[in-house]
């Protein structure tokens, strides 16, 4: 993000599950359970090389035993850039976070957790392919959670411009956190159209598990608002 510049998401999340992984990765029925979270993510270029990231909303959700409604997590944090080219950049981001009222794990109940201290390393390029932009972005995070078990995650991005007003997003999220008896992993999809509309974008997709192990195999849309200013 460069000096003075902004940008800000408004995200509506609806996952739901009727069916979670067990200890040894397979499909099993659970109690069916919807959690739903409206987020807004921004961040501000305080200069060429530092960029502050903020995130806070609201949360609510259900299962068979439990039902919660109140604060989502409230994240803060700086990203460096250690290296930046026309078409490449390498950065740092150290952050933390306070956990809502709802679902901060998907193998914990809600409400558990506490303070998370995220340590992220991210690197990206872009090129032009057949007249068309492509991007990739590859995230690697250490998260020293209070509550909750330690985490480790990798998340990658590709993005493809068919058109200029288009953009096609193909993401994965995956983890693995040091839970006790049996640690808890994942590896969840999502695809999205964003259509730019000026200094706004709109955003749909669809989010979904794809395997894990002690977690929820959901699956719902993804709605989202951007605003660069």
């Amino acid at each position: 993000m460069k000096d003075g510049e902004g940008l800000a998401i408004l995200k509506y999340e609806d996952q739901q599950a009727d069916e979670g992984f067990d200890p040894d990765g397979a499909r099993v029925a659970i109690d069916r359970r919807r959690d739903e979270n409206l987020s807004l993510y921004s961040e501000y270029g305080l200069t060429d090389r530092l960029t502050l990231q903020a995130k806070a909303g609201v949360t609510r959700g259900h299962d068979r035993f439990v039902a919660y409604d109140g604060r989502g997590p409230i994240e803060l944090g700086l990203r460096y850039a250690l290296l930046h080219t026309d078409r490449s950049a390498v950065s740092l981001y150290l952050g933390a976070a306070k956990d809502g009222v709802g679902r901060n794990a998907g193998y914990a109940a809600p409400g558990r957790g506490d303070t998370d201290l995220e340590a992220r390393l991210l690197a990206g390029t872009s090129r032009d392919w057949r007249g068309r932009h492509v991007f990739g972005e590859i995230q690697v995070a250490r998260l020293k959670r209070g509550g909750l078990a330690d985490e480790t995650r990798a998340d990658l991005t590709l993005g493809l411009r068919p058109a200029k007003p288009w953009l096609i997003l193909a993401q994965t999220y995956a983890g693995k956190a040091e839970s006790k008896p049996v640690g808890s992993r994942w590896m969840k999809a999502e695809l999205s159209v964003v259509r730019d509309l000026g200094d706004w974008s709109l955003q749909v997709g669809w989010r979904q598990a794809l395997s894990g192990r002690e977690t929820p195999a959901d699956q719902g849309a993804v709605i989202a608002a951007w605003r660069r200013f």
